[in-house]
């Protein structure tokens, strides 16, 4: 087993300055991560949405900094629901928010964690970057035995290398990714089973559960040089239960990502959608819906429930710590909607369907 970063000290310094939601160095450079064929989405080199903005210059990022000032946020954000401990399996769905953009899911007799962070940073460095503020709703020890891992994209506030390595060893699940995130993963325990797949793919979970990754409009990096090298993804779950539409991270776009998933899929039972990290408005705009874009989503998916996520525990951007929860409570009573429809989870709170 090995656990190294892919990183320099410089590439990591700078990504964690920009919170994982800014500014690269953009070079055309060799893909370190995968190699394939030019597609619609791929020029043999980084990936990207079609029809979504370009990159940010460095001079935005510069304009940002330069500007950022927003609401502060407190040392400490206790959540009100204690740490769950999960049963060991459910038959119907049961769904718990460890924290951020991170699940444990368990339906249909099944167990799977969605991006996976319990680190104190999402940060390759454990003393600079953004810092939780609240504990893991789940403690690492109290997971059930897990049959499957899903990433999203391999921002560090997504993807944390050390604590996937331990939970490969400690349950050997099945750990499902994009393009080019195989490389990445595989470099903190190469023994990792992990299986890739592109926009419009599918993985089979056994149990009469699958997993189909959809586009988003979002991006990738670990580092300085490897902007959209991996592929990003939102998934699809179809279960005995019903179908599960996640998002880890997305700009709203035309909402085409929204209206093709409800078209192949069907209205979702559940949607779990990100409501956070999104001022200032013009630089978030393109990668992070904000709650009004979210309830935009809601409407074009028809999905019965929605639960919001990435706010309240890793500040990246400008907005309060609850201005998220709040903003998503306007936005639906805006929308003539009822509030419980699309709840603001905290870590530790756990949804039935």
């Amino acid at each position: 087993m090995k656990r190294r970063s892919l990183l320099t000290a410089a590439s990591a310094a700078t990504v964690m300055t920009l919170g994982g939601v800014g500014y690269a160095v953009h070079r055309r450079g060799r893909n370190p991560y995968y190699r394939g064929p030019e597609s619609d989405h791929f020029d043999g080199v980084r990936f990207f949405a079609p029809g979504q903005v370009a990159d940010k210059a460095l001079a935005d990022v510069l304009r940002w900094k330069a500007e950022r000032g927003g609401t502060a946020w407190p040392k400490a954000y206790p959540s009100p629901f204690p740490a769950d401990r999960p049963p060991e399996r459910v038959t119907g769905l049961r769904i718990v928010l460890i924290g951020h953009a991170s699940y444990l899911v368990q339906v249909a007799g099944r167990n799977i964690l969605i991006d996976p962070v319990f680190a104190t940073r999402a940060s390759p460095t454990r003393f600079a970057g953004p810092k939780r503020v609240n504990p893991p709703g789940i403690a690492m020890a109290d997971l059930p035995p897990i049959d499957a891992v899903l990433i999203t994209h391999n921002h560090y506030d997504h993807l944390d290398g050390p604590s996937l390595a331990r939970i490969w060893q400690a349950h050997q699940p099945l750990v499902v990714a994009p393009l080019g995130n195989d490389t990445i993963l595989r470099g903190y325990d190469d023994t990792m089973h992990v299986e890739t797949a592109d926009w419009g793919g599918s993985v089979d979970l056994g149990d009469g559960v699958a997993v189909h990754l959809t586009p988003a409009y979002h991006w990738s990096a670990r580092g300085l040089n490897d902007r959209r090298m991996a592929l990003w993804c939102a998934f699809v779950l179809t279960t005995p239960w019903g179908v599960h539409y996640h998002v880890g991270d997305t700009g709203f776009g035309d909402g085409a990502i929204f209206r093709d998933v409800r078209a192949r899929f069907g209205p979702p039972r559940l949607a779990t959608l990100p409501i956070g990290a999104y001022e200032p408005r013009w630089f978030m705009q393109a990668q992070h819906m904000n709650p009004a874009d979210a309830v935009a989503a809601l409407d074009l998916l028809g999905a019965t429930q929605a639960l919001g996520h990435h706010w309240g525990t890793f500040r990246l951007t400008d907005e309060g710590i609850a201005q998220p929860a709040e903003a998503l409570d306007a936005a639906m009573d805006q929308a003539g909607q009822p509030r419980a429809r699309f709840l603001a989870l905290r870590p530790g709170q756990v949804w039935e369907g």
